[in-house]
């Protein structure tokens, strides 16, 4: 790879994946103290007194205390410039949540010291490892009780396939959590002050076993010796690649832990890495911009009905004003006024490099899979679509409102909220969601954004797959043969539903020239 322009190697993009309630959240808040971004961190939990936290901003995620919605957040510390793209914890929003991994080139993965991993915090490593992203492991509320360390890191190592290397050993645990022993530097960060960490000789140091209860000094120091000897040292090369995770351990919500954490980024983090697309690998180092679009977020300020496009920036250096050709209409596109984020506040971006996340405000021109280039042909892979897991119906409270739900369901789709499908035999359109929260969310925000207070109704369908074949007249053949179980998405590509897995499969083995797909790339359009 050729040297990166000095203002890209500074960018550090990544975002913070775990299971819900493992304390993301807290951490993206102390993350951003440190970064100067925020004042004051709001804990997490919908109560009348408490400050909601920055980047959970949307009315329901006020309400229930957890993320549905990816923010993005961009924070200078030391010498880098990092931007932090917060991924919702809950099952239902994997859609969005995979999306915005398409746009990292890091992530820290937040583990609870007494649950270790999670199923969902399993998911989320998979698809960090299809993408190779390096993962940087912070083991969180270490000031309660927890399970052993090594048995953490044996879990991650047998659980993930993954090489652990601790970088920081916790100095007891729960209501003795006294900070933590750096296995490398032998210094010592104590939880109780804000100092600086100090040195020691070592892990029978008497200022260092002085901070454990009585009890835990001999096994302790057994312990953390075992560590120095036993487990792996860090390897920038194997943490690169993925196949190594080094390990801090700490507590968000006591903001302890979490220096060491953005040090590491800052010093072990890749900087903006090349992006695949159809036809060649795109260098962030090459001059000419480029990016995709991960992400569509409407009304991120209901006095203006605006919208914002994500995009990550591939290569170049964008400057506001200058034109850019939107690859899947051919069309020119003016970048008047691209913005920086922190949640819901905003700053016009003057200028942008390759690994920084942008929000370009339009008026439903750009889409999720979007591709923006100064000139070239080329289509960003890997931003995908997942079938729906439940589909329904939306009954309106209000019938004289049908166009204005139509627009509004529209958006919702082109938001990535929700699938949108419309029945090829004329009848009322079907709403698909991987899970049951994301109608919560799309009812909450028709109400709230457009006034339009819906109900659900059942439909006869609980399964979909996109439907492609090598012969198009195949295709035009299956679908004549079976237009009551016929829809299309928004992109016009043909939609095969069907009402249970059984009906699925016996379609499934009779035509034999009909692919059913359960993922489609934005980019693919009907055939």
């Amino acid at each position: 790879m050729t040297d990166l322009p000095a203002p890209v190697g500074r960018r550090r993009t990544f975002a913070i994946i775990s299971h819900p309630d493992a304390g993301k959240t807290t951490l993206t808040e102390k993350l951003l103290l440190f970064g100067g971004a925020i004042q004051l961190a709001g804990e997490v939990k919908a109560k009348k007194n408490r400050v909601s936290t920055r980047s959970d901003w949307m009315g329901i995620e006020k309400e229930r205390g957890i993320s549905v919605v990816t923010s993005v957040m961009t924070f200078e510390y030391g010498d880098c410039v990092f931007n932090l793209l917060d991924t919702p914890g809950h099952e239902d929003f994997s859609e969005d949540t995979y999306r915005t991994l398409t746009a990292v080139d890091s992530a820290i993965m937040v583990i609870d010291a007494a649950k270790g991993i999670e199923a969902r915090t399993r998911k989320l490593f998979e698809v960090c490892r299809m993408r190779d992203i390096p993962i940087v492991t912070f083991i969180n509320k270490m000031d309660r009780e927890a399970r052993s360390p090594f048995d953490l890191l044996d879990e991650i190592e047998k659980t993930l396939a993954l090489d652990t290397a601790p970088v920081t050993w916790p100095i007891s645990q729960g209501r003795s959590f006294a900070g933590t022993f750096d296995l490398r530097r032998n210094m010592v960060r104590r939880i109780d002050t804000d100092e600086e960490p100090t040195e020691v000789s070592g892990p029978d140091d008497p200022n260092l076993i002085s901070l454990l209860p009585p009890e835990e000094k001999d096994a302790w120091q057994e312990e953390v010796m075992l560590a120095q000897e036993a487990c792996k040292p860090f390897d920038l090369e194997a943490f690169r690649e993925g196949h190594l995770t080094p390990v801090f351990f700490g507590s968000a919500l006591r903001n302890f832990g979490v220096r060491d954490l953005i040090d590491a980024l800052a010093a072990y983090a890749p900087p903006p890495r090349g992006q695949e697309a159809d036809k060649r690998l795109v260098e962030a180092s090459e001059p000419k911009m480029s990016g995709f679009v991960f992400k569509i977020q409407a009304n991120m300020d209901p006095n203006h009905r605006d919208r914002i496009a994500f995009m990550r920036i591939c290569s170049g250096k964008l400057q506001r004003g200058m034109k850019a050709k939107l690859v899947r209409t051919g069309k020119p596109m003016s970048l008047n006024s691209p913005q920086f984020f922190f949640a819901q506040d905003r700053a016009i971006a003057d200028e942008a490099w390759a690994g920084d996340v942008v929000g370009i405000p339009n008026h439903g021109t750009l889409r999720i899979g979007d591709t923006l280039t100064e000139g070239e042909d080329i289509v960003f892979r890997g931003v995908p679509s997942f079938a729906p897991e439940i589909l329904r119906r939306i009954k309106l409270q209000d019938a004289m409102k049908a166009k204005k739900l139509r627009e509004a369901l529209q958006q919702m789709a082109e938001e990535g909220v929700v699938q949108l499908f419309v029945p090829q035999d004329g009848s009322g359109a079907i709403v698909g969601v991987v899970g049951a929260l994301q109608l919560d969310v799309l009812k909450e925000r028709l109400a709230a954004e457009y006034g339009l207070p819906i109900d659900y109704e059942p439909t006869r369908f609980s399964i979909c797959r996109w439907i492609t074949a090598d012969d198009p007249r195949e295709l035009d053949k299956f679908i004549e043969s079976h237009l009551s179980s016929m829809a299309r998405d928004l992109d016009d590509a043909p939609v095969f539903m069907a009402p249970n897995q059984f009906n699925l499969q016996y379609e499934v083995d009779r035509y034999k020239a009909i692919q059913f797909s359960d993922v489609k790339d934005y980019q693919k359009k009907a055939a």
